[in-house]
């Protein structure tokens, strides 16, 4: 499985392209119900050295991933022109109990973690962006090698 770091040194521009749009400020979280059927979640996903997400013990979203790890991340679009661009990616969320794990999200954070919160660290099996000049789309891709 891909970390963000071996994601980012494998498709450089398509990384930088993403930490930015992640950073613009609240990203979607798909994960799977118990049943099957699709649940989307506001988060706010950190990037270090991995690709990171901290919440509440209790948050739905968790639980989730806790039950089946795939997940999709989509960052936030400004407005229905495609804004500054587009990206996602897709993989396995793995819930991180290792204390040093946890020391690099929380170094990595722009906010401060509640010590109650959990954490998970998000493998990249597939990227996406899509920029939009003059209304034409300009996609790329990206699999993991996995």
């Amino acid at each position: 499985m891909t970390g963000w770091m071996e994601f980012a040194q494998q498709a450089p521009e398509l990384a930088a392209f993403g930490e930015a749009r992640f950073q613009s400020g609240v990203a979607y979280l798909g994960t799977l119900r118990a049943d099957g059927s699709p649940r989307v979640h506001p988060v706010t996903p950190i990037i270090g050295d991995q690709l990171f997400l901290f919440m509440e013990p209790t948050s739905p979203k968790g639980k989730d991933l806790q039950r089946d790890p795939r997940y999709t991340l989509h960052c936030s679009v400004e407005d229905a022109s495609g804004g500054e661009g587009e990206f996602y990616v897709r993989g396995r969320a793995v819930k991180a109990g290792d204390p040093q794990v946890r020391a690099q999200a929380m170094h990595a954070s722009p906010y401060v973690p509640a010590d109650r919160y959990i954490l998970f660290v998000l493998t990249v099996e597939f990227a996406f962006m899509n920029t939009y000049v003059d209304g034409e789309s300009h996609p790329r891709r990206w699999h993991s090698p996995d």
